[in-house]
């Protein structure tokens, strides 16, 4: 870097252990920050422009910061167009500056590297401009800016994670509520392990803002017999006297929901205990009804799931994010890491006829901020 930048701004990528498909139903999630991260090095120009420019690309993009609504279909800068002008129309100062991007979070592998961009981009804005910001705001106007500006009508588990991350600890957080606990991520004698099957996906593009729509059907439906004001709030109990009311693809959405809530509750109490073995069981739980009931998985995040559910080494296994491709997430005991990747690696290789990558990453921190 010749230019002298003032400051170095990190937010970070995300897995989710599981709750998946529950964030926007009200549900609890497990989300944990990954040293998979986007790096922003950021100093003040004097201008009314933001410069952006990347590692990896060629692209310089020019922001005018008061037009930064009319940057919507920028192939690059578009999510940064968009955190910019939440957090101005929050009220927020919006200076000039230049910033270098340099994302380490593949891109469409479900380890949300639009969150960890939108989440850096604010932070970095924000202490350019010499203000203080709290992470939980952060990480709700870059949420906001992912819905009403790039258009993906998603729940608050990834800009959170990424912006409020702790180094070893997963996040259960009550997404009805915002709030979160910490649990420390003690695995004992297991590690885990995250591949990406390497088929893009593409939120926006993908059907996940129909299964957004499907389940607000059916809360719509179930608001008619039961109190609650999100599918979160449905027990297993209730849906099995009241599920009949929905119908085919709608009551498949529906189930997994309410399953999946309870298996993060159990998931949960298994972390606290120490049951290792029954933390890989639901994962193994949740998998099969992502592919079965939520039908978000496909053939390549399948093929990993399965390979890796086979191996002796290996507890359980599922994919995590959105899905329609991205990545899967494995506990594996520490003994059999190795075979396990060089195993699970061939057999994907086999069944899709490309490879799959496998990262080594760790739970960390989730915003940085450091004086260059």
């Amino acid at each position: 870097m010749t230019k002298e930048y003032t400051y170095k701004v990190t937010a970070a990528g995300r897995i989710n252990i599981i709750g998946e498909h529950i964030d926007y139903c009200g549900g609890k999630v497990m989300p944990a920050a990954l040293s998979l991260k986007n790096t922003v090095y950021i100093c003040p120009n004097g201008t009314n422009t933001i410069n952006l420019s990347w590692t990896t690309l060629p692209d310089n993009v020019s922001l005018d910061i008061d037009k930064l609504e009319s940057y919507k279909g920028l192939k690059y800068g578009n999510y940064q167009a968009g955190a910019a002008l939440m957090w101005k129309n929050a009220g927020h100062k919006v200076i000039g500056c230049d910033m270098l991007h340099d994302c380490t979070v593949p891109f469409g592998s479900g380890l949300s590297s639009s969150a960890a961009i939108e989440v850096s981009t604010i932070a970095a804005l924000a202490t350019v401009a010499g203000d203080s910001f709290d992470p939980v705001d952060v990480a709700l106007k870059a949420q906001q800016a992912e819905r009403e500006y790039t258009g993906v009508n998603c729940g608050i588990m990834d800009q959170y994670a990424s912006a409020c991350g702790k180094k070893n600890s997963v996040m259960l957080l009550d997404c009805s509520t915002v709030k979160c606990d910490y649990l420390p991520l003690n695995l004992g004698d297991y590690s885990l392990v995250i591949i990406n099957c390497n088929k893009p996906h593409n939120l926006v593009e993908s059907k996940y803002n129909e299964r957004r729509a499907q389940t607000e059907e059916a809360l719509s439906i179930l608001k008619t017999v039961l109190p609650v004001s999100c599918l979160a709030e449905v027990s297993v109990e209730q849906f099995e006297k009241y599920g009949k009311k929905l119908s085919g693809k709608v009551y498949d959405r529906c189930k997994h929901v309410v399953e999946e809530c309870e298996r993060v509750n159990k998931a949960a109490a298994a972390m606290k205990s120490g049951d290792i073995l029954l933390l890989g069981k639901l994962l193994n739980e949740s998998h099969k009804s992502l592919k079965e009931l939520y039908e978000v998985t496909g053939a390549e995040l399948d093929a990993l799931a399965a390979a890796a559910q086979a191996h002796p080494a290996c507890i359980g296994s599922r994919m995590t994010g959105a899905g329609f491709g991205g990545c899967t997430i494995s506990l594996v005991h520490k003994d059999g890491v190795d075979d396990f990747k060089k195993v699970v690696s061939a057999e994907y290789l086999n069944k899709i006829g490309y490879e799959c990558k496998i990262y080594d990453a760790e739970i960390a921190d989730g915003i940085t901020v450091t004086k260059i």
